[in-house]
């Protein structure tokens, strides 16, 4: 009938109102840690604006029906972009996003596979590397792929085609669509920094922090976390129980070095153990300027004058596995031949403020 709503403009009214009608949002309040447990100096708060976990946790039905809608807009959009016709219910880019984000009638079939490629490619790294209790705000599709390598659903927040703003995230994934919908804004107002990339051009698939309070504040918290890390890095190379050498001792003099291993690091050689250690690393791929390192391998620990080694590496493993979050950290243990080499690493994103930098715009 020709007065009939689209089937796209069905579909995205149907998320849309879906959305609206979970559960608002409601503050959450840090639980103090426990009598005795080791404490980060005081540092930086959580975004204040949360999703509430009602809104968070609404259960399979409601990601079946945002999963079923993002399949079927695609095939409507596959059918429509054949036809040269921009789809109901999404905002056509303008200005600088038109440019970066071209119309799915301009993508041909090579480009539609590499999208689909770093989609992939990007649900695995942020299912493995990001903390499953951050919030990621993704298109229906990637949200879809997100789930699929495991990420739990109540942590996803399905962006529909007219949302005004990707707020309520911790993370955004920036897909061709999401860059289309939000153009500059997405770096200048919501999201400035990439902690990784992949992909090139048009069809990249970014993983960016959302800044709670605006981009132009959260720039300036990253530049005193990075002084902040830099100071303690200093501090901790005076230590003579610590031992770096090489691009790893730079990158702790640099401030590259996440602050969650730096005061793990500083609270073992507090203990009167030797730390030697190998390389950082975690770094995500292509990710911005000033992003920590948030990976460390140990290559040797010794005990000094405490018990035999084997003791003394189970008590350092059962150290580090004791931390609660944000200083749980995940622990694996190699055996090279006689070198036994420990790995510690920390989920992204890094936490700013954990060093008692305070910084306002």
């Amino acid at each position: 009938m020709p007065g009939n709503p689209s089937w796209p403009r069905v579909i995205a009214t149907t998320v849309h109102l879906w959305l609206e009608r979970r559960a608002g949002r409601e503050p959450s309040v840090p639980s103090a840690p426990p009598a005795g447990q080791w404490q980060a100096p005081p540092g930086g708060s959580r975004p204040a604006a949360r999703r509430s976990r009602s809104r968070r946790r609404a259960g399979a039905l409601g990601l079946a029906i945002v999963v079923f809608a993002a399949g079927a807009l695609t095939i409507a959009l596959a059918q429509r972009s054949s036809h040269g016709a921009a789809p109901d219910g999404v905002r056509p880019a303008t200005g600088a996003a038109a440019s970066a984000s071209p119309a799915a009638s301009q993508l041909g079939p090579a480009a539609l596979a590499q999208a689909a490629t770093n989609r992939q490619q990007a649900a695995t790294w942020i299912a493995a590397q990001v903390s499953h209790s951050e919030i990621v705000a993704c298109d229906p599709v990637m949200c879809a792929a997100l789930q699929a390598r495991g990420f739990p659903a109540g942590d996803l927040l399905p962006l529909a085609a007219d949302a005004p703003d990707p707020m309520g995230s911790q993370l955004v994934v920036a897909t061709t669509a999401v860059r289309s919908q939000f153009g500059d804004r997405l770096a200048s107002v919501y999201a400035p920094v990439v902690i990784a990339s992949f992909g090139t051009g048009a069809v990249r698939v970014d993983l960016r922090v959302e800044a709670p309070d605006g981009s132009p504040a959260y720039l300036v918290a990253q530049r005193a976390d990075l002084l902040a890390r830099q100071a303690a890095g200093r501090q901790l190379l005076r230590n003579s129980a610590f031992h770096v050498a090489g691009t790893s001792r730079l990158d702790v003099l640099t401030g590259r070095v996440d602050s969650r291993l730096l005061i793990t690091l500083a609270a073992l050689t507090a203990r009167e153990h030797k730390v030697y250690v190998s390389t950082f690393g975690a770094s995500g791929p292509h990710a911005a300027p000033g992003v920590p390192l948030r990976m460390v391998r140990i290559a040797a620990l010794a005990g000094g004058h405490g018990p035999g080694r084997a003791a003394y590496l189970h008590h350092v493993i059962r150290f580090l596995r004791a931390q609660r979050p944000p200083f749980k950290g995940a622990v694996q243990v190699v055996h090279a031949g006689q070198r036994t080499i420990i790995q510690l690493r920390f989920p992204a994103p890094a936490p700013l403020g954990l060093l008692g930098a305070h910084a306002k715009p």
